[in-house]
């Protein structure tokens, strides 16, 4: 539930410490029980790390902790974690522009992943965000048909922040980024639905890189139907919340690198503001 909100440096100092609690204890005397719950915990404290590593582009540390997780999921027979490791890994080889392979690893992820599990959703939709990369429409809006379905019957989570939990918003975010990045004018209505629901309910400080992510699919999709200035706002706003991960560095080089097309007055301030996200 941290990782919505904690700073990803700091997250890994915490995710370190029990990780090697969770190593001290598994020569310790327990039951078998005791053990299989041991394994599974340790399993979900390296999918997250893995998960935090990626956000910072330390891909050979979080290749090993996907590993290390897959590899205790698999010894309990956990095949919810096991789904969620090819699904992570999805996402770093999305990151990395190998989406064919983002493609196969979240269809291997649904294999695994129990029928209606966060994990088969999640899987789901980033296949749909792979797709969109590629360019194949069809294949795109199938994807998120299926997510429609299986989000549809869930209730909202008592603690949607729970990075594990799928929850209806978080829907809506993934659907304004795979139409942003398909290229469909609609991700403009979803980005703005993102957005108002934290602004005003005051959820900002709840959802802050959901934020910063709705602005930068609004802001691509503005520069798209040549709405600059506001497109230049909307990046503005997500590259000086902080709140954009170096993961997802890429998505802002994107837009700013749209704007610097069209010469605009704005490009030069967007692109200060970028270069100063980037810096350590």
């Amino acid at each position: 539930m941290a990782y919505a909100t904690t700073p990803p440096a700091v997250l890994l100092a915490r995710l370190r410490e029990q990780l090697t609690y969770v190593t001290t204890l598994v020569d310790a005397r327990k039951t078998l029980a005791e053990h299989k719950r041991l394994i599974v915990v340790g399993s979900w404290l390296s999918l997250l790390a893995a998960t935090v590593h990626i956000d910072v582009k330390q891909q050979a540390a979080a290749s090993t902790r996907l590993r290390i997780a897959a590899s205790l999921a698999k010894h309990a027979g956990h095949n919810e974690i096991r789904a969620w490791c090819y699904e992570t890994e999805a996402w770093r080889v999305l990151t990395d522009g190998d989406y064919r392979r983002a493609v196969e690893l979240s269809q291997a992820a649904q294999q695994l992943a129990p029928a209606g599990s966060s994990a088969a959703i999640q899987a789901t939709a980033q296949e749909g965000r792979a797709w969109a990369r590629i360019g194949a429409r069809d294949e795109t809006y199938a994807a998120i048909d299926r997510v429609d379905k299986l989000v549809d019957p869930l209730p909202r989570p008592d603690r949607p922040e729970h990075h594990y939990r799928y929850d209806p918003d978080k829907a809506v975010s993934y659907l304004a980024t795979t139409l942003a990045w398909v290229g469909d004018p609609a991700a403009e209505v979803h980005a703005r639905e993102v957005i108002s629901r934290l602004e005003p309910r005051g959820e900002v400080t709840k959802w802050p890189r959901r934020l910063a992510s709705a602005n930068l699919d609004l802001a691509l999709t503005l520069t798209a139907t040549d709405r600059l200035d506001e497109a230049c706002e909307a990046a503005l706003q997500a590259l000086s919340s902080g709140r954009v991960v170096p993961s997802n560095h890429w998505r802002a080089a994107e837009v700013v690198a749209a704007v610097e097309r069209r010469r605009l007055p704005e490009a030069r301030e967007l692109r200060e503001a970028y270069e100063e996200m980037r810096r350590p």
